[in-house]
């Protein structure tokens, strides 16, 4: 069975929108983009490439595919990670029935797209990674179909934007699996779905 991970950079109140970039995502009017440049050092790079290192396919929503698709076939031959990128097998969840790709190795998910999503993880191939893709995400959470969350938490408040968890996810334990700050003050924290959420009590008999 595949797994599926979901790797975030996000705020300290959790927002995940435009991270790259003053135009990468203006949505409601969001002016902040770009706000992880000025912290991402040596450590936070190093822990994307971590994140890289295993086989993996992309799943992602039609707005960051589009973002993705703009940027890095433009790097291939000069840039690893394009070259990567661009020999996987990227996955496309959008609304429009009639949408089409350019990038090679592009592959729209007809329907239901979280439907499609279980269809992918009980088959043979590469793990998935989702990156960006906020609603996408919430979706994929909502159903309870991630099996792991990377997050990389950037020392700064945004106060508006798209969110992670934008309290539609499905109830769950996570198991810590790994934790490192980086001396920009990201904290980047790698968890595992880990059952049911287990409740008590510290009221006094």
């Amino acid at each position: 069975m595949r797994k599926l991970s979901v790797a975030a950079f996000i705020s300290v109140d959790g927002v995940m929108q435009g991270p790259g970039g003053p135009q990468e995502d203006t949505d409601n009017g969001f002016t902040l983009g770009g706000w992880t440049v000025p912290y991402f050092d040596e450590t936070v790079g190093n822990a994307m490439d971590a994140i890289l290192s295993d086989p993996y396919d992309l799943l992602l929503g039609r707005r960051t595919y589009e973002i993705f698709a703009n940027h890095w076939p433009k790097l291939e031959g000069q840039d690893e990670l394009a070259g990567q990128f661009g020999a996987i097998n990227k996955y496309v969840a959008t609304r429009n029935p009639d949408y089409t790709t350019g990038w090679k190795n592009s592959h729209v998910l007809k329907g239901d797209a979280v439907a499609a999503v279980r269809q992918l993880k009980v088959g043979e191939g590469r793990n998935l990674l989702t990156q960006g893709s906020a609603e996408f995400i919430q979706a994929l959470l909502a159903a309870d179909v991630v099996d792991e969350v990377h997050t990389l938490t950037f020392p700064v408040l945004l106060g508006k934007g798209k969110r992670l968890f934008g309290g539609g996810a499905a109830p769950s334990a996570l198991k810590l699996l790994g934790s490192v700050t980086s001396p920009s003050g990201v904290i980047i924290n790698r968890y595992a779905a880990a059952g049911a959420v287990q409740t008590g009590s510290f009221a006094l008999e």
